[in-house]
């Protein structure tokens, strides 16, 4: 299901600090869980995302640089806290600080990952979302996205060796 090229509404969606967006899936990235706070507000019914990939709400605006950190990062079976901006169904958008963590069988093997979705703080959008227009524009010098990711993975990290931190301290500071 492709979705680069829905249009976008400049729209922001909003949240309340007392609801939690919630969504699991299995190792792939394929959506298995997710909640009434996630459908009203990603404005999907559950149909439409359960076994889709969970980029079906990625915003095209959102740096695949700190994509790439995310599945690297739960990857290895560690926790993550990402300021991420989302698509809506519609081309509304909605930012979340994301804690994703993964799930582990019996035999300590990674068998899916779930995402609890809180609302930031609106000082922390704005620090983010300077940093993540940067990143963006440095991943578009490359006209191919793969090698885009990898010119803007290496400022994100040249960006968190200057401040002497790695993307979780940094997300900690907002």
């Amino acid at each position: 299901m492709q979705r680069d090229n829905i249009h976008l509404t400049g729209v922001e969606r909003h949240f309340a600090d007392d609801e939690i967006i919630v969504s699991k899936t299995d190792p792939k990235g394929r959506i298995t869980y997710a909640n009434d706070i996630f459908l009203k507000i990603a404005g999907y019914r559950e149909r439409d995302v359960l076994g889709q990939p969970h980029s079906i709400i990625r915003h095209p605006h959102m740096p695949r640089c700190v994509y790439a950190v995310m599945w690297e990062t739960i990857a290895r079976g560690e926790e993550i806290f990402a300021y991420v901006v989302n698509r809506c169904a519609n081309g509304d958008h909605y930012w979340v600080l994301a804690n994703v963590t993964p799930t582990f069988d019996s035999n300590g093997a990674i068998r899916a990952f779930h995402s609890n979705r809180r609302r930031p703080r609106r000082e922390a959008v704005a620090a983010v979302s300077a940093l993540y227009t940067r990143l963006r524009a440095e991943e578009e010098t490359e006209q191919n996205r793969r090698d885009g990711m990898a010119r803007g993975l290496e400022m994100f990290k040249s960006v968190m060796a200057q401040q002497g931190m790695n993307y979780d301290e940094f997300v900690h500071t907002l």
